[in-house]
């Protein structure tokens, strides 16, 4: 065995596994690793800031489905990304951090008054699912294998391995890489066929069943098995928060969360649950009554990776631990072998009866883009997105009442083409997601994010600029922190917040902001750079944007007072409210 530097063993072991993207800062302490990616085929993406490698790496593994990397430096480097790596530990994508520490000898435990020095493997194994040092060469390879291994079971999630400069810098001879198959399992996970048998069974005899799908659908790519099994038992399908691009919204068998009201009147009719990949968690009303209909009325069949999370929110009558594609496989062939049990008759008028309250909806939300004021409603700004952008272009949702007008207005036609934080809510991730989804596709990647948002990291422009990304930041500005503003104003003045709609800026507590021109911030990183206010603008300076060779931002002045009132306020306060039922 020749001798090699630790970093270059890891690329290496990263290759093997086909990874073929990484994204993070240089620096010195891991020149070993990063300085070794392009020899073994990897592409090294630097962002401005570590918190938005972890992001780009997140984005990256949802819209692949392949393992997302990045990596921090020791100390201040691993202290940026802890943020990051927080919310993609909660959204569940699966990424593999790898960061340097000081040589062997100076931490673990810490040398008293060593430079740059804290607990790294401590802090994040608290906020991730697996996390360890590298204590020696010999080590490195075993315990980048762990970690890989870890990052492969169950519910995806963030792991990390920290190596200390030395040995990531240092020679030592290192064996050949080995197949993934020789240290982990590569076939997904199997259910037994009785389990199989007995979900069929429940489908069948059901009088309405109903489909929940949520992100562990996206992960394992279950986008025509999930289509499929809904179109023959002709049943309803809701999603959660983060499942919301499992399948076409075009399809009327797809009911989106923003119909809220109708998606509460189908969980309380249908007596039969089928949960593919959700934790059944807050945002889902825990699936309790009188959100849903009770468990004790109803059947309830769970399929999950994670065996830790079937049977939580919800018992559940059918539990199985399965991969959700290959579950959903043998569960079409069994429903085909006893299609002529089926009685669809019945289940295809009230499928058609569904269709039409949400076309009604629809029509209803509609009506605010009827208003042609400027500056603009904020609706507009989805709805020309969705008009414009091709088919297959990934969609990112940032900030807070920007977030819920972009979902209220955007249909999704292709499955898995939306990234946000729709676990932990993080504003201004979605700078960074975007770089990520960028370059994972080949298409025009829209943004939509609020200034307020948009204020946290929008140095990542250069980024995209350098990396010549064609993506398009659609910020939609109000000067104000929209969704803390309600509240603070219904805390304090509620009459006059209801009769006016608004208070003025010496009514609220420091919930105002000052005007940043995001056209001439893009302008002066090299991208391309529009402002628009009046509606009837907005196709076609979206236009200029997706034809122009690189990234762009559109400024976007909205109504302040009408973007404050986003659609479904009133749902997403009492979402945090406990349900009564059980």
């Amino acid at each position: 065995m020749a001798e090699i530097m630790g970093g270059d063993a890891l690329a290496r072991m990263l290759a093997a596994e086909g990874v073929n993207t990484v994204f993070g800062i240089i620096d010195g302490t891991y020149f070993g690793f990063y300085s070794s990616l392009k020899k073994h085929g990897i592409r090294l993406i630097t962002p401005r800031h570590e918190t938005s490698a972890a992001h780009m790496a997140g984005a990256y593994a949802r819209a692949t489905g392949k393992l997302g990397v990045c990596m921090a430096s020791n100390g201040p480097g691993v202290a940026n990304v802890l943020s990051g790596i927080v919310v993609e530990q909660a959204e569940g994508n699966r990424v593999l951090l790898v960061t340097s520490a000081r040589r062997v000898g100076v931490m673990y435990p810490e040398r008293f008054g060593g430079f740059q020095c804290f607990d790294q493997t401590g802090v994040i194994g608290k906020t991730s699912k697996w996390s360890e040092r590298v204590p020696s060469p010999a080590r490195l390879p075993e315990l980048a294998r762990a970690a890989l291994r870890a990052c492969f079971e169950g519910r995806p999630g963030v792991v990390h391995l920290d190596i200390p400069e030395d040995i990531m810098n240092g020679k030592a001879e290192y064996p050949d890489a080995w197949a993934p198959a020789k240290y982990r399992r590569l076939e997904p996970l199997y259910p037994s066929p009785e389990a199989v048998e007995r979900a069929a069974d429940a489908l069948i005899k059901a009088e309405l069943p109903m489909i929940h799908a949520g992100s562990g659908v996206i992960h394992s790519g279950a986008y025509s098995e999930l289509k499929a099994v809904a179109e023959l038992l002709q049943a309803p399908v809701t999603t959660s928060w983060a499942g919301r691009a499992a399948m076409a919204e075009t399809s009327e068998l797809v009911i989106p969360l923003i119909h809220l009201e109708l998606v509460e009147k189908i969980r309380n009719e249908a007596d039969t649950f089928l949960i593919l990949g959700s934790r059944l968690g807050e945002t889902d009303r825990w699936a309790k009554a009188p959100f849903w209909r009770p468990a004790s009325e109803s059947t309830t069949i769970q399929v999950d990776l994670a065996d830790d999370a079937i049977g939580v929110n919800r018992p559940a009558d059918v539990a199985v631990q399965a991969d959700v594609k290959v579950f959903l496989t043998l569960l079409l062939a069994r429903l085909q072998a006893r299609f002529g049990e089926l009685k669809l008759e019945e289940r295809t008028r009230t499928i058609a009866r569904y269709a039409r309250l949400r076309r009604e909806a629809r029509a209803e939300l509609d009506e605010r883009l009827k208003d042609m004021s400027a500056p603009m409603n904020s609706a507009h700004a989805a709805a020309a997105c969705r008009e414009l952008f091709p088919d297959g272009s990934i969609m990112v949702v940032d900030g807070g009442n920007s977030a819920i007008w972009a979902n209220f207005y955007h249909e999704i036609r292709t499955p898995g083409t939306v990234l946000s934080t729709f676990k932990f809510g993080m504003l201004g991730a979605g700078t960074a997601q975007a770089l990520g989804a960028a370059a994972a596709s080949d298409k025009p990647v829209c943004c939509i994010t609020g200034d307020g948002a948009m204020g946290f990291h929008p140095q990542e422009i250069e980024t995209a600029v350098r990396n010549k990304m064609k993506i398009v930041y659609v910020v939609l500005c109000d000067k104000q922190w929209g969704m803390v503003k309600m509240n603070q104003q219904f805390m304090l003045k509620p009459i006059k917040t209801l009769i006016f709609k608004a208070l003025g800026p010496d009514e609220t507590i420091n919930a105002d902001l000052g005007e940043i021109r995001f056209d001439d911030l893009a302008r002066s990183m090299g991208a391309h750079g529009e402002r628009v206010a009046d509606p009837k603008d907005l196709r076609a300076a979206l236009k200029r944007c997706l034809e122009t060779d690189g990234p762009s931002v559109l400024h976007v002045d909205v109504d302040p007072v009408k973007h404050m009132w986003a659609p479904g306020l009133k749902w997403f306060k009492d979402m945090h409210g406990e349900p009564k039922g059980k």
